[in-house]
This record gives C-alpha cells, structure tokens and sequence, in this order.
C-alpha cells in the first residue's frame, strides 16, 4: 500500500492506548524483515533511517527509494521517519525525499539554540504537511542517561513544546542507547508528569535496554512511539551466526543475510504485540 504519515500511526496509537512501534533501518535486508513482521501482525511501524545510518550508506535517496519501494508493495501501513538528525540540511532533504516525519535532535545543545534550531525544522517540516520530533534531556550513553541531571524535567519540556510548535518530544526517562541488556528501568511517575504536562505525544528512544514489562508500563504511563535498533540487530546478527555456525562453508551471502532477516522478522512481530498489546484505557 502506498506510505502512510506518522502522523497517521501517532493519531491511531493514541486513540487505542497503544504504543506505536518505530524500528531503525540499516539495510534492504532490515526494511524487508521490518515490512514482513509489520504484516504478520497487520500493524502500522515506523521506518527509520537515522543519521548515522545515511553517514554509513554514503547518502539517504537510495535508501529513502528502497524503504519507499518496500513499504508500497507490503500489506502494512508503513511510514518513513528520519531519526536523529544534527545536521539541518539532512532534515530538509528527507521532506524534498516525501519523508512524512523527521526529528530534529538539539539535545546537546544549550536551551536557546536547541529551540532556534527545532523551531527551523519545524517551519521546514509545517511547510510541506510533516511532522516534527524533538529531544530534550540527553538520552546518551549507558551510564549517563541513568543520571539524574539528564532526566527531562516537566517543566522544561512543557516550555520547550509551546516555544518550538513541536509534534512529538523525545525525553529522557532512565532508557539508554545501544544496550546490550535488557536491564534499564523506566521512571514511570516521570513519563507520567512529562505527559501531563506537554500536549504532544512522548517518545521514548533507547527502548533496546528496557524489559518488555516496563516499556509497557512506560506506555500505561503515557509514552506513544517507542524506537527500538538494537535489539534488532542483536536478532539479525544471532541469525547470520546461527548459519554461518551451521554451514560454516557458505559464501552465498544472501543465504546468511537471509536467516538474519528471517530471526529478526520474527523479532519485530513479537515486538509488534509486546507494544500494541497495552491499553492506557
């Protein structure tokens, strides 16, 4: 089917008290496996292409073509996100590229520039019909985003979506990036006093290195998309190990690269359920 807008998926989440699953893209192989278990579930996921992601494939177009082509020919309702972009220029050509939502990542920016420049995207995204997710409170590395002083505070964050015209925020609740455990612990009284206090849907980035049971909590407490990379690519690379472990001799990497697809299919569906399976009712 054609792409939908995350607008769309943040719009149906919402009135259902479901999460809204959004799964990182690194290649054709992860677009196909993401599609694949969105279908088996008959859910809408977000397909995100992040920066550091355009950075390895030396651009976004051929992989903005690919996840478009992908998501066109599935059964699931599938929109394109950029994830993570520092750079202004890159947000602008993913909305020319038909992107139906981007974020604007300032969170290591001092407050005043973070919002000069969120408010740019926002202008940039407003003006072609996308949507714009910010970040407040650094969700950094393993140990720091466990501290208190990169929590996002309520206040802040309520003031940070009136002064920018954001349509997501992306906060930091006690989630971290690129854990290889599942061991973090979400504060949910945070998420809910977030939530209260900023009319538009909370995100949580990290989601990789927290249990299945508190990112449900998390969502019951008033979180909506929910990123997830990491846990992915530990499914896909358990899969190409798995293979070449079994047929040590393979040289056909569509043989290999196609267990790792198929493992982390069966990820994504189950990851599907996990966050659609919760209602906030």
């Amino acid at each position: 089917m054609p792409l939908v807008t995350t607008a769309e998926l943040f719009t149906r989440a919402r009135n259902r008290g479901q999460g809204l699953p959004a799964f990182n893209v690194l290649h054709l192989e992860t677009i196909e496996a993401i599609a694949a278990g969105a279908e088996r579930t008959g859910t809408g996921v977000v397909l995100q292409i992040s920066q550091n992601c355009v950075r390895y494939h030396g651009g976004l177009a051929p992989l903005a073509a690919a996840s478009r082509a992908v998501a066109e020919s599935s059964s699931a309702p599938l929109s394109l996100h950029l994830d993570h972009a520092e750079d202004l220029d890159l947000v602008r050509e993913a909305l020319d590229l038909g992107f139906s939502s981007v974020m604007y990542d300032g969170a290591t920016l001092d407050y005043p520039e973070n919002v000069a420049r969120t408010v740019t995207a926002v202008s940039a995204a407003h003006a072609v019909g996308a949507i714009v997710e910010a970040e407040l409170g650094e969700i950094g590395g393993k140990d720091g985003a466990h501290a208190p002083g990169v929590r996002t505070d309520p206040a802040e964050a309520a003031r940070f979506a009136a002064d920018t015209g954001v349509d997501a925020l992306a906060v930091a609740v006690g989630s971290s990036h690129a854990m290889l455990e599942r061991t973090a612990e979400l504060d949910t009284d945070l998420i809910a006093a977030i939530a209260a206090a900023v009319p538009v849907p909370l995100v949580l980035h990290g989601s990789s290195g927290v249990p299945d049971a508190s990112i449900q909590a998390g969502i019951r407490s008033g979180m909506v998309k929910v990123n997830i990379s990491t846990q992915l690519n530990k499914m896909f690379t358990a899969g190409v190990r798995e293979r070449l472990g079994a047929q040590p001799d393979l040289v056909d990497s569509r043989k290999y690269l196609g267990a790792g697809r198929d493992r982390l299919a069966d990820e994504v569906a189950r990851l599907v359920d996990v966050l659609t399976m919760v209602t906030t009712a």
